[in-house]
């Protein structure tokens, strides 16, 4: 076994220049731990029975330290590249953010009006910024910001149906990303759920039925990440509005994505339902995401009928699930660019979902003819299809074009983890048991990104 005694103490370790030089940069606690964990290590690969001491221990152990240190002080969050061709991708982030919409962002720099109302120079509400134009957008009455959907939905039970019933079809009960159920998030309102209909049918006389004097709400949930096909039967949203309104109930429809409409959507959008519609139809609250198909900040957005807007504004829970300036910055320049119908292309999702793969040709061919031009490399055009992502429109695809890339003496799984181990991570997909760039979620601007990733090149 090799020797234990070589491996310096941490003291002879912290003396060393380049250590000292660290410590400068990191502070003496982050390189006490890291030198401690590098000899850890050395010592644990000592043990085994055919181990070799390192011809110079105090270099090894000297070198690990520094890297731990390196790595410890890194960030974490990196841009990446997304290639896979899901626009709005969770994992990574889900909607970029517009050009327009950063620029509002570096109003951070300094003070803002935040809570400040510059024509009476008295204190104002955070509320109003980015409502004029939800309520534009969607016209609704009143609009309210929170810091996600499921805290719209959570803040909404919990202020209009605490203690009562909230009737809602068993065939939207649906689960949400990172394994969150709806009745489980809508529980700890206090609201008690009350499940009509089954899965796959559910009337209006369903929920008729279920109408009692402990009813405070109905709740529609549209079920974004699945579809149901088939036997179904569901009410119309204006069937269940004419019931509420009979009863004199609030009806509260959870869209999920937020599609504003679109005259050019893809075919995969048209059926999607639209905030405005639900307002129309008379959903008294609508409640949607900023970060999916709105192609914001991550928000959850409640608009709908000042006097329940009112209410929801003024419970204990607001203060908890309110949103900072950075959040209505970047929302109000991206609501912005929605009302400008020319300016729409400017926020990145919509541009990228309504690119069609005969205009996605072009740039797809530019970045092959860039691959190509490195030794080994293959690249050639293929017709495939992008997704849309975030529970949105689920099953729907986007035709597209994209590029089968090969590299000579890597298999399809070793050149994927190349591309992730760049300087800039390269996200593909492997189809096929060939590595796969979706275009249509590249940007122009990060083809040389991708050449380097693909060269190997790391950070």
């Amino acid at each position: 076994m090799a020797s234990l005694r070589d491996i310096p103490s941490i003291e002879q370790l912290l003396q060393r220049d380049a250590v000292r030089a660290a410590i400068a940069r990191h502070g003496r606690d982050a390189m006490t731990r890291a030198a401690r964990q590098a000899a850890d290590e050395i010592r644990a690969s000592l043990t085994a029975p055919d181990a070799v001491a390192p011809a110079d221990m105090m270099a090894t152990v000297e070198s690990r330290t520094l890297d731990l240190a390196a790595a410890g002080a890194a960030r974490s969050l990196r841009r990446v590249i997304n290639a896979t061709g899901v626009v709005i991708h969770t994992n990574l982030g889900r909607a970029p953010l517009a050009a327009a919409a950063l620029a509002n962002a570096r109003l951070a720099e300094g003070y803002s009006n935040l809570e400040y109302d510059l024509a009476q120079g008295a204190r104002g509400h955070r509320h109003v910024h980015a409502e004029r134009l939800l309520c534009t957008l969607t016209g609704a009455e009143a609009a309210l910001v929170v810091n996600n959907t499921a805290a719209a939905a959570l803040l909404t039970l919990a202020a209009l149906a605490h203690g009562r019933e909230v009737i809602v079809s068993r065939g939207e009960l649906v689960e949400i990303g990172g394994g969150f159920r709806v009745p489980d998030v809508l529980a700890q309102s206090g609201a008690n759920l009350r499940e009509v209909g089954t899965t796959n049918r559910t009337r209006a006389s369903d929920y008729a039925a279920a109408i009692g004097p402990r009813t405070a709400m109905m709740l529609r949930v549209h079920p974004s990440n699945f579809r149901l096909t088939g036997f179904t039967e569901r009410p119309e949203l204006g069937e269940l509005a004419a019931l509420a309104k009979q009863f004199r109930l609030p009806l509260v429809e959870d869209l999920g994505s937020g599609w504003l409409g679109s005259d050019v959507a893809p075919p995969p959008l048209r059926d999607e339902p639209a905030v405005r519609a639900s307002i129309d139809a008379g959903a008294d609250l609508a409640l949607f995401s900023g970060d999916k198909l709105l192609g914001g900040p991550q928000a959850g957005i409640i608009v709908g009928r000042r006097a329940l807007i009112d209410r929801i504004a003024a419970h204990p829970l607001m203060r908890a699930l309110r949103v900072d300036k950075l959040t209505y910055a970047v929302l109000e320049a991206t609501l912005t660019l929605w009302a400008d119908t020319p300016s729409r292309s400017e926020i990145p999702v919509y541009r990228m979902l309504t690119l069609t793969a005969d205009e996605l040709e072009p740039r797809a061919r530019a970045l092959a003819g860039l691959l190509e031009q490195l030794a080994g490399v293959r690249a050639s055009l293929i017709d495939t299809v992008s997704t849309i992502g975030g529970g949105s429109a689920p099953g729907a695809e986007l035709p597209t074009k994209a590029i089968a890339l090969d590299v000579k003496g890597l298999t399809a799984d070793a050149l994927e983890q190349r591309l992730r181990a760049a300087r800039t991570p390269v996200i593909a997909r492997i189809q096929g048991n060939v590595v796969v760039l979706d275009v249509r979620t590249i940007d122009d601007r990060e083809f040389d990104d991708v050449v380097d990733a693909v060269r190997g090149q790391r950070s």
